[in-house]
């Protein structure tokens, strides 16, 4: 099998040179890429979220579009409208810009409920409704959404369904000094960053889908991952939650699991893997209780506790 492919590797090396400090949202962004999941990605202003997409879609060949969320978006200025031509006397569809392989929701929780709701169809299931047709989006079809957590006036909280569509969440911290200073060595000479090799295309990219999901999961590491989110469904962590991961969380957690491995060159998932994205592939997935948040508990920290508690093999 092949694993960690050329394509894959240049443009991991293309990434790293134009994102500084972000080695973890890089490989985060190639796993969605190689698992056909989607990302919500969170941190404050100025963490270069939308840089770090941007320089992706840049580094492919397939198409991208940009939706900037604000509070009057209407869902049809993202799935597209039908349009009356009068030359014909019919209706025809005009695509939004959702039709894109690589898609940036930005502010995503400025976005309001019912864009949020078609949203939600075209994550869920590859399409967009409109009237009464049914319309497939471009394959493949990745959605990353940023997240600022810093503001709440004229937001619009996630619901829980829709967090559940995103297979990893992504939380940015602020850098250190010495990251900081080599983001303004990098601002400096801005423009010095073109990719040195090539770069996949939509082709590649779909090979290295098809390859990397055929990466082994052993009966062990399945009963590894099981394990650990049906903790989230047992005592003592299910008295701190109000609904505990769903089969959906075992499904994007081996998957993930299957693009780490691939991407570090490896044909079979290891614990350190799974260990690795449980985190970001589960604690979006759990609700808290009242009681659990007003005593400063995060399901990130539930998580933690929950890997500490589980046995890999």
């Amino acid at each position: 099998m092949e694993t960690g492919g050329p394509g894959l590797a240049a443009l991991s090396a293309h990434l790293g040179k134009v994102l500084v400090g972000h080695e973890r949202l890089i490989e985060r962004l190639l796993t969605g890429i190689l698992a056909g999941g989607h990302l919500l990605v969170e941190g404050a202003p100025g963490l270069a979220k939308t840089r770090a997409v941007k320089a992706l879609a840049s580094a492919l060949d397939g198409s991208f579009a940009r939706i900037q969320c604000t509070p009057d978006l209407l869902p049809s200025d993202l799935t597209g409208t039908p349009v009356f031509r009068p030359q014909t006397g019919d209706f025809e569809f005009t695509p939004g810009p959702i039709f894109h392989n690589l898609v940036l929701v930005d502010e995503i929780n400025r976005a309001p409920p019912k864009v949020q709701s078609a949203l939600l169809e075209a994550m869920g299931e590859g399409q967009v409704t409109s009237g009464n047709a049914t319309h497939a989006l471009p394959d493949p079809f990745l959605v990353v959404a940023t997240q600022n957590p810093i503001e709440h006036e004229g937001t619009f909280p996630l619901p829980e369904a829709q967090l559940d569509r995103f297979l990893l969440h992504v939380m940015l911290d602020l850098p250190d000094a010495v990251t900081e200073r080599r983001i303004l060595d990098l601002v400096e000479a801005e423009g010095q960053g073109e990719a040195d090799a090539p770069l996949p295309s939509v082709e590649d990219i779909a090979a290295a889908r098809t390859s990397a999901m055929g990466t082994h999961l052993s009966g062990p590491i399945r009963d590894y991952i099981v394990r650990l989110v049906t903790a989230t469904r047992a005592a003592p962590f299910a008295e701190e939650l109000s609904h505990p991961a769903s089969p959906r969380g075992s499904l994007a957690l081996a998957a993930a699991a299957k693009a780490r491995a691939w991407l570090r060159g490896r044909d079979h998932v290891l614990p350190e893997d799974v260990e690795a994205l449980a985190e970001d592939a589960l604690a979006h997935r759990l609700v808290l209780t009242w009681q659990a948040q007003s005593e400063g508990r995060s399901a990130r920290a539930l998580v933690a506790d929950v890997l500490t508690a589980t046995e890999p093999l």
